[in-house]
């Protein structure tokens, strides 16, 4: 029999889905895969019925019905502050996770270079090799997750052809001020290189942090792919709504990646989303509001514990330093944890160059009944 591809060999299948099957399988409480365990708006699940109940059923325009286009470009320019056609600029795809690839596979040739942060999330190294790019880590070194100018500037002028920004960041919990972000802009204009841009915790941020779109930073508009999506901020992360926002010419070639990838997202969910968009600004504020008092919670009972571990500015997760308990391996680490503790978290070598043990991610995107469960487990961690 004929090989399979060579680019399959060079990376596995999503670390973290694979926790979350372990945890199914010993009864523990999910801390590994980053969904909410509550239901999204009442208005919003309504939306969804009344659009399966007035015959939304068949494709939509493949890059995104006219009125989530017009919706989201109305809610994108609220908040980024840039005028945003929704005819020429916006590509509607199957969740973020589409969109990057989307990105990725629209800038890049084989044989290019993509920047990446690491700890990155790991679907970005994968879509570099799916697209036939080689991917190049800087490093965000822990605990405060900062990076070196000049490796930065080592990695830009090596000759990248693009570089992924997920900004607050997954896994890490950074948000990246403006003045770093300016130092990003200033190397991407130098040196030529396209941003890709992951943004689906624009809305998950505690303060005094804020989050900076890359695309409004002067002169960024033109060489930023904006990716994000409607999962982390409404609660829906099986619906799988995302897309990518960049200039009419960027936009003309993303669409055509996507079609060929999976022709449209669902018909009826795009049409109830709208309903979302349409949220008074107290929503976003709320949203923030409650994330931060979950982030307080289970830090809470890590401080009980005694465990090492760096406060997240933005987005649901905390990176936890494993090292005093002395394995080797921190997906042995995790398993055990899954198995005798009762928590899954995700193994933090899934994040990193390879040679880094020494972290677990655990993630607050749960009711405060459940993370007091999960925190009553946790305890026995305690020495």
């Amino acid at each position: 029999m004929p090989r399979t591809s060579q680019r399959t060999s060079v990376f596995s299948e999503s670390v973290i889905r694979g926790m979350s099957r372990i945890a199914t399988q010993h009864n523990a409480i999910n801390l590994a895969q980053g969904f909410p365990d509550w239901d999204p708006p009442a208005e919003l699940i309504q939306a969804a019925k009344d659009a399966m109940d007035t015959g939304r059923h068949q494709y939509a325009v493949t890059w995104g019905s006219p009125e989530l286009r017009a919706a989201l470009a109305a809610k994108l320019e609220r908040f980024i502050g840039i005028p945003i056609d929704a005819g020429s600029e916006l590509v509607v795809c199957c969740g973020a996770t589409e969109a990057m690839i989307v990105a990725m596979m629209t800038v890049c040739d084989p044989g290019d270079k993509v920047g990446l942060f690491s700890p990155f999330y790991e679907n970005y190294s994968a879509d570099a090799i799916l697209s036939g790019a080689t991917p190049v880590l800087v490093p965000l070194h822990p605990p405060h997750y900062r990076f070196d100018p000049a490796e930065l500037r080592t990695a830009f002028a090596g000759g990248l052809k693009a570089f992924v920004l997920c900004n607050p960041s997954n896994p890490c919990g950074r948000v990246f001020t403006r003045a770093e972000l300016l130092q990003i802009a200033a190397l991407a204009e130098e040196f030529d290189v396209w941003i890709i841009t992951d943004e689906v915790y624009e809305h998950i941020v505690f303060p005094p942090h804020e989050h900076v779109y890359f695309a409004a930073l002067p002169g960024m508009a033109k060489r930023t792919l904006s990716c994000s999506s409607l999962s982390k901020t409404f609660s829906i992360t099986g619906w799988r709504i995302g897309h990518v926002h960049a200039p009419p010419e960027i936009i003309a070639q993303a669409r055509k990646v996507h079609d060929f990838l999976t022709v449209g997202a669902a018909a009826p969910l795009q049409h109830a989303v709208v309903t979302a968009l349409n949220f008074p600004k107290s929503y976003y504020t709320d949203l923030a509001a409650e994330y931060g008092r979950s982030r307080e919670i289970l830090l809470g009972y890590l401080d009980q514990i005694g465990l090492t571990y760096t406060r997240p500015e933005g987005a649901y997760f905390v990176m936890v330093d494993i090292s005093p308990f002395g394995y080797a391996s921190d997906v042995e680490f995790a398993h055990w944890m899954t198995r005798e503790i009762g928590v899954a978290p995700v193994p933090g070598s899934s994040f990193f160059a390879p040679g880094e043990n020494r972290y677990i991610r655990l993630n607050f995107a749960k009711k405060p009944a459940t993370l007091h469960a999960a925190g009553e487990r946790l305890l026995k961690l305690k020495r």
